[in-house]
């Protein structure tokens, strides 16, 4: 008899130990899955600037990662509950980790493809010129726009207003003639890479929630997954940091004299090391595979009181095992729960409800540190560490609080969805704050105002040049700005109309500028002007609001994605929930990002200006309309979304959900089990009683 309580107990023991750590094991796999997402996120606009590529083709790159999980979300949702569900997911987690290395190749391809084409035209030019000056402009290092030389070699004023000068520096006029660079199509790299991450993300989400359903008490599952999308949120608080960190170093540095450069990281211009947090990613996720090598199958209910229903339980899932391999094959019943799942008013509503809004929130945060930076006129660095300090933390606690009170106030599915439709409703009223906190465009000479200081009608042509820079010989695409003493800044030295420059570098100072009329020394330096401290505050208006915006929605998040699992039958639970991940890879992530990133391009101001003379990256947006597409189509979707959302109110008035009837049955057997247990007790307490009274009698 004590043997045998002894081995319940070590049972219990064992179960719960691999409980606890599949739920720290999930976790871990959340945090590195959303530190590569979020860190990816944040360094489009770094990519976008190293490929001088459109932001609706960045866009397309994003995108790439839903791509790659569609390929297989509904395969390994359904099959991956037949298989070994922790092995699978810790496969995923290795393949991640591929993804992001290939993500950081393009920088180190590029490197060694810079040394190999130095060397070769070292020896060509010996042979042929004995001059190898002229081919630099080949080699792959990030070179960005500039009128000013980045050697640090300004002894010439070549880049100044020179009435009959020549500018050095100019676009060839036939793009034909230009030679094809090297560098210009290792975006595929990354675009290959997050395919990669995506199918290595595909097994994560679903099976580690049905794992985390099957063996978990019913009421310790939104606790739980709580848990788990905690660490969903712990990982971008990471990602961001490093994001941070990276895009205030400079790409290429090692390779190049840092102190030459004329650019800061407040420059359009800068790109960070993007390639160094991908390395961090990879090595993360290829770590966090390692404990699901180690964990079983399958685990006991977590809850069972005794060991017959331990032993029933062990039965009932080989029984489940055997009876599925006599079975024709596996895909038997895959027909089936689809007709299942699509007949189900609840579920779909709900996917249709997860696809308006995911397409609203994949642009929201893809694209929110560019429009924090046009908007406010900050750094990337600066905006992507704000982002992670105002909005993780609360989301984070929003999530274990929606957790904990639907644990501790047993709250039925009917309930969790007025509690998510109506707190994701607030949190969309309070949206429409943002509109307030407002900024100016940047004040630019002949794009945003006139050189008078007066400002005019964008997209004006021939603007550029005006009466006191029309006889300095000046290059008309070339981004290469500067701040004058009067507030405003211009496109250029040259185009500021300087005639001299003291200083090297980026400490540079441009004198006697005769487009900056100011009552003193007109004079202008490197970069654009600051657009001054009411922006500052507005920009800290804008993240104190979306800090709480965050944490509303975060709170009704584990009710609404109760709603998802309950409505759904048990057997159906990891289909249902892979098909509406599916569904939102096709119809949010993928489309959305692209349309967006278009509908951004359309707003833009000025596009830089490749060696050949082609189109590069955009350098200034017009704010206003960038502010209307940004917050205004997000608004306009989530609008539409609560219509579906309401009819799911009004359909739960009078239907039982199958998750209703799994949690009483659950109930149920665990208040037959107490029954049981109180009866032992009191037969026990009758046998006492009789043997004390038999042995009174005896005495």
């Amino acid at each position: 008899m004590a043997e045998n309580e002894k081995r319940i107990k070590t049972h219990r023991i064992r179960c719960l130990s691999k409980m606890k750590m599949f739920l720290l094991a999930i976790t871990c796999a959340f945090v590195s899955k959303t530190l590569s997402g979020s860190y990816m996120n944040s360094m489009l606009t770094q990519i976008e600037r190293q490929f001088n590529i459109p932001t609706s083709l960045v866009g397309f790159i994003n995108g790439s990662f839903e791509i790659g999980n569609l390929l297989l979300i509904i395969f390994v949702s359904y099959f991956g509950t037949k298989l070994h569900r922790p092995i699978l997911i810790g496969v995923g987690c290795v393949v991640m980790g591929l993804g992001c290395f290939l993500q950081s190749l393009p920088h180190f391809l590029m490197e060694r493809l810079s040394s190999y084409i130095w060397w070769f035209l070292v020896i060509y030019t010996y042979l042929r010129e004995r001059n190898n000056t002229s081919y630099l402009e080949l080699l792959c290092i990030y070179e960005y726009e500039s009128t000013v030389s980045v050697s640090g070699n300004l002894s010439s004023n070549s880049f100044l207003c020179m009435e009959n000068g020549t500018q050095i520096i100019r676009p060839t006029e036939d793009p034909s003639e230009c030679v094809k660079e090297v560098k210009s199509l290792m975006w595929m790299y990354v675009l290959v890479g997050n395919i990669i991450r995506g199918i290595g993300e595909t097994p994560i989400m679903p099976l580690g929630i049905s794992y985390i359903e099957d063996f978990a008490k019913s009421e310790n599952s939104p606790l739980y997954i709580g848990f788990v999308e905690t660490g969903a949120i712990i990982g971008p608080l990471f990602g961001l940091s490093l994001a941070s960190f990276c895009a205030n170093v400079y790409v290429d540095t090692g390779s190049v004299n840092t102190d030459d450069l004329t650019i800061t990281p407040n420059d359009t211009r800068w790109v960070g090391a993007w390639w160094f947090g991908f390395l961090i990613c990879a090595g993360v996720n290829v770590l966090t595979a390692i404990p699901f090598f180690f964990l079983p199958k399958w685990l006991p209910k977590e809850g069972l009181k005794n060991n017959a229903d331990i032993i029933k339980n062990d039965k009932e899932e080989k029984q489940r095992e055997e009876v599925k391999k006599k079975k024709d094959g596996i895909t038997k019943d895959f027909l089936p729960f689809m007709k299942s799942l699509l007949c189900n008013p609840v579920y779909m509503l709900f996917i249709l409800i997860s696809i308006i809004q995911f397409n609203a929130f994949v642009n929201m945060f893809t694209f929110m540190p560019k429009y924090l930076e046009q908007q406010h006129g900050k750094s990337a660095s600066d905006v992507i560490f704000l982002i992670g300090i105002y909005n993780l933390p609360p989301i984070c606690i929003g999530y274990i609080a929606g957790g904990l009170i639907m644990k501790k106030f047993k709250i039925t599915v009917k309930q969790a969805a007025h509690i998510a439709c109506w707190l994701s409703l607030t949190e969309y009223l309070l949206h429409f704050l943002c509109f307030l906190m407002i900024c100016d465009n940047s004040s630019v000479a002949g794009i945003t105002t006139t050189y008078k200081g007066m400002q005019q009608d964008l997209y004006m042509e021939n603007a550029i040049l005006a009466d006191c820079n029309r006889d300095c010989n000046c290059p008309t695409k070339t981004w290469d700005p500067v701040c004058g003493n009067n507030g405003v800044s211009y496109m250029s030295a040259c185009l500021a109309g300087c005639e001299t420059s003291v200083g090297a570098g980026i400490n540079m100072v441009f004198q006697n500028c005769s487009c900056i009329q100011t009552s003193g020394n007109s004079s202008a330096v490197l970069g654009l002007c600051d657009k001054g401290h009411d922006c500052s505050m507005m920009l800290q208006y804008f993240l104190i609001l979306s800090a709480i915006g965050s944490f509303i929605y975060s709170l009704s998040a584990i009710p609404g994605y109760m709603v998802l699992l309950r409505c759904i039958k048990p057997e159906e639970k990891s289909l249902g929930v892979g098909l509406h991940t599916f569904c939102t890879r096709v119809f949010a992530g993928i489309p959305a990002p692209i349309y967006f990133g278009a509908l951004v391009d359309s707003t833009c101001l000025h596009w830089g200006t490749l060696k050949c003379g082609e189109s590069g990256a955009c350098r200034i947006y017009d704010s206003a309309n960038f502010r209307y597409i940004y917050l205004g189509l997000p608004a306009a979707l989530r609008g539409l979304s609560y219509i579906p959302a309401f009819l799911i109110l009004n359909i739960l008035k009078n239907r039982h959900l199958p998750g209703e009837n799994a949690s009483s049955g659950t109930i149920l057997t665990e208040a037959k089990t107490t029954k049981k247990e109180n009866e032992c007790k009191d037969m026990d307490q009758n046998s006492k009683v009789l043997n004390d009274n038999e042995l009174k009698t005896k005495l």
